[in-house]
């Protein structure tokens, strides 16, 4: 058979080719809407590779990214990986401090960026000594910036004329960091056979199912575990794509469906719940979105059901991590369960979903002994498969698999005989809020006056979970919660701020002296956070 080396350039290559007018709609970082088809994103993405050649970039060389969903963004993630460079997505959510560490781990020579987190790089440039250039993805360089050229300037004199691949399928493509919830942040490096083979298998039908004639809204951040594949898997299929850019309100991305008639989209489920109340607030109703994917944090059931019962969209539920690339599992009915009504579908539905080809998982107990698929007997959640990663990158000496290859995810989690994942508790002491995680570890530690300290993630109907923090003064001390509160200014991202700080006489510790988690949630159980309240 031909050897064919499965390298990410192919994808933009067959979209030109075969679906060189299918439209990419993008609401740009200036406001106005723009539209070209992948035949023009693709000329535009090879004047971005010259550009990096003729800056003295070579193969391996890591390039980063900050930016929202755009055809720009677009154009750098292939212009980067066609030569062979390694496209780093960073994610601008997370703390300044987490970034100059992340830039300075990767070693990335340029970083391409929205004019609106100039502010954000002005903090993170002057400790990224490695970083030679900035390059404004924008008609014109925003008014904070102190260096910098603009995107279209950059690549303005450039010819389309570039020969892309040509490498081994194994080479790096892409490069994505954890948020370092238990640590530093962690790095995730797609090969190039990796990103194609994910994207096979979230073209299947029982994964997303996207074809040539779905619209797809590509609601999460191409900086979010690899874009869940968005950004390859609609050019493979020859899929029109609509890009939100800095714009995710609710009346913003109703607008995008209706006029732009998307027909599938995919975010987590905070997003989903705002479109959802907004839609019930103003009768507007949803003439062609049939699915909808929701991962990234637990999916409430009033969701699926709202969208079902009101809107006629399918929901479905789906898992996966950084390291997974992202696809884990994605809950689309088996036969069996197909054949039932929707009520009687639930307890499937509801579930974080089963895994397609391509993903093998298991569950074991803490000796790692294999768990059965009965549903009833809960486990430490492992997969493997060709897009999950092996190793973290600049870790070589730190083992991430199990004897059989498999990677332990950190979520407890049980499997049914059809394969149905659900999650039934956490390993990581960490909180998901609106689909990114919250440290739970050390937010007040640094305060003299206080002599222990824990954070719980409990139940929030917008968020999934927002953190609670429970406080043990020193003997004689007293505080506020105000005066705890400026303690973290500066320090964590401000979404991290706990939504309510609890005063307590007694923090369970266990046998290690470590905080009794478990004892603790056991306290708070049933605890109505005081921002809901606020809120009603």
């Amino acid at each position: 058979m031909q050897d064919w080396p499965l390298t990410v350039d192919r994808v933009l290559d067959h979209a030109a080719a075969w679906h060189g007018s299918r439209e990419i709609v993008t609401r740009t970082i200036e406001g106005p809407i723009t539209r070209m088809g992948y035949a023009e994103l693709r000329g535009r993405a090879k004047r971005l590779s010259n550009a990096l050649l003729a800056d003295g970039v070579v193969r391996g060389d890591r390039i980063a990214t900050m930016g929202m969903n755009t055809a720009r963004h677009m154009e750098a993630w292939y212009g980067i990986m066609g030569v062979g460079a390694v496209c780093h997505t960073l994610n601008p959510r997370l703390h300044p401090d987490q970034l100059v560490y992340i830039v300075n781990h990767a070693a990335d020579r340029v970083i391409l960026a929205d004019p609106s987190f100039a502010p954000l790089l002005a903090e993170v440039l002057p400790r990224t000594p490695m970083v030679e250039k900035v390059v404004w993805l924008s008609d014109e360089a925003p008014a904070a910036a102190s260096t910098g050229v603009t995107y279209e300037e950059w690549i303005g004199r450039q010819s389309e004329a570039c020969a892309w691949g040509g490498f081994d399928e194994h080479t790096a493509a892409g490069l994505c960091y954890t948020s370092g919830t238990t640590g530093d942040p962690k790095g995730v490096l797609y090969s190039h056979r990796s990103n194609v083979l994910h994207t096979l298998m979230v073209l299947q039908a029982d994964v997303m199912g996207i074809s040539a004639r779905d619209v797809v809204l590509a609601v999460v951040p191409m900086f979010h575990a690899n874009g869940w594949g968005l950004p390859l898997s609609c050019p493979a299929a020859g899929a029109k794509l609509v890009l939100p850019g800095l714009r995710m309100d609710p009346s913003a991305l109703y607008e995008l469906i209706e006029t732009e008639g998307v027909t599938f989209s995919a975010a987590v489920p905070t997003v989903w719940g705002a479109l959802l109340q907004h839609l019930d607030a103003s009768g507007a109703k949803l003439s062609t979105l049939k699915r909808v994917v929701i991962g990234g944090a637990l999916c409430p059931p009033s969701l699926i059901e709202g969208f079902h019962d009101r809107y006629g969209v399918e929901v479905l539920h789906g898992w996966g991590m950084t390291e997974t690339s992202p696809l884990g599992v994605v809950a689309v009915p088996d036969a069996e369960t197909a054949r039932l009504s929707f009520e009687q579908q639930k307890p499937q539905r509801f579930k974080q979903g089963r895994p397609p080809f391509g993903v093998e998982l298991c569950v074991t107990d803490d000796a790692g002994r294999r768990l059965p698929h009965d549903g009833q007997s809960p486990g430490r959640l492992k997969v493997r498969g060709p897009a999950v990663a092996a190793a973290y990158y600049g870790r070589p000496d730190e083992a991430i698999l199990d004897e059989d290859g498999f990677f332990d995810s950190g979520d407890i989690a049980s499997l049914d005989p059809a394969g149905f994942m659900q999650i039934t508790d956490r390993a990581k002491d960490v909180i998901k809020s609106g689909g990114e995680w919250i440290s739970s570890v050390g937010l007040v530690a640094s305060c003299p006056k206080v002599e222990l300290c824990a954070v719980l993630g409990l139940p929030h109907p917008k968020w999934s979970e927002r953190p609670l923090l429970a406080v043990k003064l020193r003997a004689g001390a007293t505080a506020t919660v105000d005066e705890l509160l400026a303690v973290l200014e500066g320090r964590i991202p401000r979404w991290w701020v706990p939504d309510e700080v609890v005063f307590v006489d007694h923090i369970p510790l266990g046998p290690t002296g470590k905080v009794d988690k478990k004892a603790l949630r056991a306290r708070f159980a049933g605890h109505r956070l005081a921002s809901i309240e606020a809120a009603e």
